[in-house]
């Protein structure tokens, strides 16, 4: 198994799922009560996986096996269609890979702590982060691979110990809280959204599965019910060791992912307990920013193949890595804002997208092997859903719907 490609695939892209969104769920569903939180939770994986079902349905029409998605887009759409595809994975991409930079180097710079010495500063902190971690990307798919695999592990014993001794102290009462205000669980769509954002790296492991549409459906299926179980559980967790007024207080103190470990820690009264929440947050976030940056070089590398511009592997580097690192230097408060714009442009790249190829895919090749169950009505429905989300951090902007607790 540890060579199978269908379940290295899966690990992929559970570990690009399992990152700053999962993070950030308490931070935004702390006012949402766990009940509700399950219900966003799972109707989003359901949505995100029939997407996601719908790139392998598409794929089948590829005319090369590492065509990438805004090459798609371009076949059945024309330029723009290549345009818009491109424009919202780079934008996406960045906006995720900046969050996860600034996570991660918010982690990094409080480590030093646990061992009774001095922080390091953000901007060290940031830079170490991900030039350290970029070196897998740069590599390519196997290195991600590799390393996905060995982190995956390490990430399950950290969420395990999480688990063992935060859900002893689970109450009731705690988990049967209802929404501060339901308006709340609109709010957080976007965001949660972003906990499912896998098509990123959809034309990757198309091609690493050398096309196989079995194989394909497999590692999607796997790969996103491992981070439904955890994040489940993870919800189960923090909301059930405090009370909602009592959560909602220490994250508005400091809605950071430091801000989680440190309530963590006040929570559970264990040292050890937030340094162990710590090391579980940094190994989400690396394996997530491995996916995401990986996302970020076969978009790239799709655009600039098509315009005939260099594409090494260093330029590749340089115009991946130089757009987030800038934007975690200069603005590091920015770990929920841009996963808030990074869910608009999720919904649209990984919802919208999918739906409008696949429309264009029936047209035009009506007998395909195969096809998603649900037909053309499941298409609009999921479309119509899909447009809901992108508008809800413009109505939050305007007043009209509340900004989430955190």
């Amino acid at each position: 198994m540890l060579k199978n490609k269908t379940f290295g695939s899966a690990l992929i892209i559970a570990g690009t799922t399992i990152g700053a969104g999962m993070l950030a769920m308490p931070l935004t569903s702390a006012g949402i009560g766990f009940g509700y939180t399950v219900l966003l939770l799972v109707g989003l994986w359901a949505l995100l996986v029939y997407s996601g079902l719908l790139f392998v349905e598409v794929y089948q029409t590829a005319d090369r096996l590492n065509d990438g998605v805004a090459t798609l887009a371009e076949k059945y759409f024309g330029i723009t269609g290549r345009v818009l595809a491109t424009f919202s994975l780079l934008i996406l991409l960045y906006a995720l890979s900046a969050a996860y930079i600034t996570g991660g180097g918010s982690l990094l710079s409080g480590l030093p702590t646990a061992f009774g010495f001095e922080s390091l500063s953000s901007e060290l902190s940031i830079i170490l982060f991900t030039v350290v971690l970029g070196a897998f990307v740069v590599v390519g798919t196997k290195g991600v691979d590799g390393a996905t695999r060995i982190l995956f592990i390490g990430k399950l014993i950290a969420f395990a110990f999480v688990l063992f001794m935060m859900l002893p102290k689970v109450s009731v009462d705690n988990l049967m809280a209802l929404p501060l205000d339901y308006a709340f669980v609109i709010s957080a769509a976007p965001i949660f959204f972003t906990s499912f954002g896998f098509h990123i790296i959809m034309g990757s492991v198309n091609s690493y599965l050398d096309g196989s549409v079995t194989q394909f459906r497999k590692a999607i299926l796997i790969g996103t019910a491992i981070p439904l179980i955890a994040y489940l559980i993870w919800q189960l967790a923090t909301h059930g060791v405090l009370s909602q007024n009592e959560f909602v207080q220490l994250l508005q103190a400091d809605p950071t992912l430091n801000g989680l470990v440190n309530a963590t820690r006040q929570i559970t009264n264990s040292q050890i307990m937030g340094e162990i929440v710590r090391v579980f947050s940094a190994l989400a976030l690396i394996t997530s920013f491995l996916g995401v940056m990986l996302g970020v070089f076969e978009g790239l590398g799709d655009l600039f193949k098509r315009y005939k511009l260099p594409h090494n592997r260093l330029t590749l580097t340089i115009a991946a890595f130089t757009p987030p690192l800038a934007f975690a230097l200069y603005y590091p408060e920015g770990f929920i804002a841009a996963l808030s714009y990074a869910g608009l442009l999720c919904a649209f790249y990984c919802l919208i997208l999918p739906i409008g190829l696949a429309w264009k895919t029936r047209q035009a090749n009506p007998n395909l092997p195969y096809r998603v169950i649900g037909g053309n009505v499941t298409l609009v429905i999921a479309f119509v859903i899909g447009v809901a989300i992108m508008i809800v951090p413009f109505l939050i902007q305007a007043g009209y719907l509340p900004a989430v607790a955190g």
